[in-house]
């Protein structure tokens, strides 16, 4: 099974009001040191896999840098970034190879750099297109730099391209919803993300809400049955559109030839629990786990990097910076028996239209173990939370809107894994 790889770039040119990412604005000397250590990181995977007992693959056919706006980045640094990965792993001809990018930074200069290394997909970070909403919490590009740039990518033979839009955005109405989706429908990308607002601690918006206050245009923000609403305008209109739901967030227009959708294959393997490597700040990873490990009936393991920059770099300023990291990411190892990778294969595989094959569970965990959750199937069905048809079992459109309920009723003692995607629905 093929792995994919994710490199986490932490910059952005400014820190949008919403964001509770690990990323934030730094100097380019900053840049360098960081571009260093993950391309150290990614030299030593096979030696950290090793220590931490997991099952590393070589070959790779994703490769996913996100952020942050890893478009900030010098030509040369993103250059190494990607001889790094392409002198550790054997990356396939036909890789997805994408790149996170905010309009307004894709110069000339970067533009050739993607190119060359292979790129061939881009996300564009553009929430809204409307330039008063996008101003609203922090964004610095506008609806005619967005057409710009997506423009200039296709010119240059990168088509691949996906939009993100978030529902919830200060000063959204139904008009200006309905607006954006209809400009995010005349581009014509194959692919779009919508996410509705998070509102939590980790970010300013979601503190200053949370609070009751004004900062940050809070008193803007639509409340939650009208960002609801937003939500369940996109999922309608996109498909009217033609770009298909494939997952609870994520939209996708049919393969020119051929059968299926235009969909993320980096993201399909959070989803479908394939295993994936993170590497720089809140890099996560799942490997499958080592001989050794599985005869302790260890079926997998998880772990992850410091989620600040100050915490990822300790470990590379160290001399012995290999042994380090090793040290530092053991700590952060969890070991997924039988029962663990089932609860995920269901809490995962939900986020999918598609669902999850009862089927391919017993044949993977054992109808015993499966059997037990029919009581949990039997009670969010009948909430109209959960269909089952045939073998399958799916969210209904309710269920989707309230997630984050059905996947704690699959889930043990153990706290849900943190989702490597960062979905904001």
């Amino acid at each position: 099974m093929s792995l994919g790889i994710y490199i986490s770039v932490p910059f952005c040119r400014t820190k949008c009001s919403f964001c509770n990412f690990a990323s934030g604005v730094f100097s380019r000397a900053v840049f360098e040191r960081y571009v260093e250590q993950v391309c150290a990181e990614i030299a030593a995977a096979e030696l950290i896999a090793t220590e931490l007992s997991g099952r590393l693959e070589r070959a790779v056919d994703s490769v996913y840098l996100g952020g942050g706006t890893p478009s900030v980045l010098a030509p040369d640094q993103l250059e190494r970034l990607f001889r790094a990965v392409h002198d550790s792993f054997e990356v396939d001809r036909a890789a997805e190879i994408t790149v996170e990018c905010a309009p307004g930074t894709l110069t000339d200069g970067i533009v050739e750099t993607l190119l060359r290394c292979g790129v061939n997909r881009v996300s564009l970070g553009v929430q809204s297109f409307v330039d008063e909403e996008c101003s609203s919490v922090g964004r610095l590009h506008t609806r005619a730099v967005t057409m710009s740039d997506i423009a200039r990518l296709r010119a240059a033979g990168i088509g691949n391209l996906s939009i993100d839009l978030i529902a919830g955005l200060p000063y959204q109405t139904v008009e200006s919803w309905s607006f954006s989706l209809s400009e995010t429908l005349a581009t014509g990308v194959p692919h779009v993300s919508v996410y509705m607002l998070e509102v939590d601690e980790d970010s300013r918006l979601g503190t200053e809400l949370l609070a009751g206050g004004s900062r940050y245009h809070a008193h803007f923000v639509p409340d939650d049955d009208l960002t609801a609403d937003l939500y369940l305008a996109a999922c309608a209109r996109l498909e009217s559109g033609g770009v298909k739901q494939y997952e609870i967030s994520n939209f996708a227009r049919p393969v020119t030839h051929g059968i299926g959708l235009r969909d993320s294959r980096h993201n399909l393997k959070y989803w479908t629990r394939q295993p994936y490597l993170g590497f720089g700040v809140d890099g996560h990873s799942m490997l499958f786990a080592d001989e050794k490990l599985r005869a302790q009936s260890v079926h997998a393991i998880r772990f992850a990097t410091p989620d600040s920059l100050e915490g990822y770099s300790a470990a590379g300023s160290q001399l012995d910076g290999v042994a380090a990291r090793a040290r530092q990411l053991r700590g952060s190892r969890t070991l997924l028996n039988e029962q663990t990778a089932l609860e995920e294969s269901f809490f995962l595989g939900l986020r999918l239209n598609g669902g999850v094959s009862i089927r391919d569970l017993r044949e993977q965990f054992g109808g015993e173990a499966v059997n037990g959750y029919a009581s949990v199937i039997g009670e969010l069905s009948t909430d109209g939370l959960l269909k089952i048809i045939g073998e399958r079992l799916r969210l209904t459109p309710r269920g989707r809107l309230l997630s984050n309920e059905v996947f704690a009723r699959f889930l043990g003692e153990e706290a849900a894994p943190r989702n490597p995607c960062r979905i904001l629905v």
